[in-house]
């Protein structure tokens, strides 16, 4: 028996399906599914386009296209489609990432055409927590960062972001979509710090991608010379005391598998692996 199939943009009137799609995998989906919740499908408010694939009308799996290419719950059938159709409209983001098969799947499907890219990680450990160690107490000096603390905040941004990804957020536009982006963070409570005694950050984390089932710490980041003495575990105690409050039930991350240091702290704050993305850089 024949199976048919599609892959076509998705329209406002597809978000229930989507939702409840997105919302099958809270973890590996949270950064694609806090923004549907809030923007919806229309592309303009979603700053890019859903692809939806289709098996006998039904929906299977979906990909993002937008300032990323998110594969979402996608088959390999799925995939293809997908790297058909980004093959066709030619390469509009600045990374691939998600889960580490299809995200692999689609990137050997696009390289010929697409690449080179800058840098790929192929194995990204996606680690989750849902409740706090008992053994640590939170850096009772990590907080949330004020709205008139952008200034402060601002550098250890730049500088995270510089030596995670390899380039400025600087660049390009100048970093107004970054500033942008931090600004909403700090805005909505979930940019968080410790301070020195001269207000310089020693210490921050960010509560990026959130949704009523999970949310995603990013950013995260230790002054250079304050390293090695622990502020990365009682900093980031901190902040899952936040999430789980405040935010969502699970609380996950997703970190470079060379990063060994950052692996040992939050295992030490009782992170545990579930899985791995994928992000291949442009």
């Amino acid at each position: 028996m024949l199976t048919t199939t599609t892959c076509r943009v998705l329209a406002p009137g597809d978000l229930g399906e989507a939702l409840a799609l997105l919302e099958s995998e809270p973890v590996n989906n949270a950064f694609v599914t806090s923004r549907v919740q809030v923007a919806g499908l229309d592309p303009w408010r979603l700053g890019g386009e859903m692809w939806g694939w289709y098996e006998s009308g039904r929906l299977r799996s979906l990909c993002y296209s937008g300032a990323n290419l998110v594969p979402i719950c996608a088959t390999d059938e799925a995939v293809r489609a997908f790297a058909d159709r980004a093959r066709r409209t030619g390469r509009r983001c600045s990374s691939i990432v998600g889960p580490a098969e299809a995200t692999s799947l689609l990137w050997r499907l696009l390289e010929p055409s697409w690449g080179p890219a800058r840098e790929v990680r192929a194995h990204q450990p996606v680690m989750v927590a849902e409740q706090l160690p008992a053994d640590i107490t939170p850096d009772p000096l990590v907080r949330r960062i004020r709205k008139d603390e952008m200034e402060t905040i601002m550098p250890a941004c730049i500088a995270m972001f510089t030596e995670e990804v390899g380039v400025s957020p600087m660049a390009g536009d100048g970093g107004l979509l970054y500033q942008a982006r931090v600004a909403e963070l700090v805005g909505a409570g979930r940019s968080f710090a410790r301070l020195d005694d001269h207000g310089k950050v020693v210490f921050k984390a960010e509560i990026g991608a959130a949704t009523p089932a999970a949310c995603q710490i990013q950013g995260v980041w230790v002054a250079p010379e304050h390293r090695g003495r622990g502020l990365s575990v009682t900093g980031m105690t901190a902040v899952l005391r936040y999430a789980l409050a405040d935010v969502a039930p699970v609380v996950s991350l997703y970190v470079n598998d060379f990063n060994t240091p950052a692996r040992a702290s939050y295992r030490r704050v009782g992170f545990r692996e579930v899985g791995a993305f994928t992000s291949v850089l442009f």
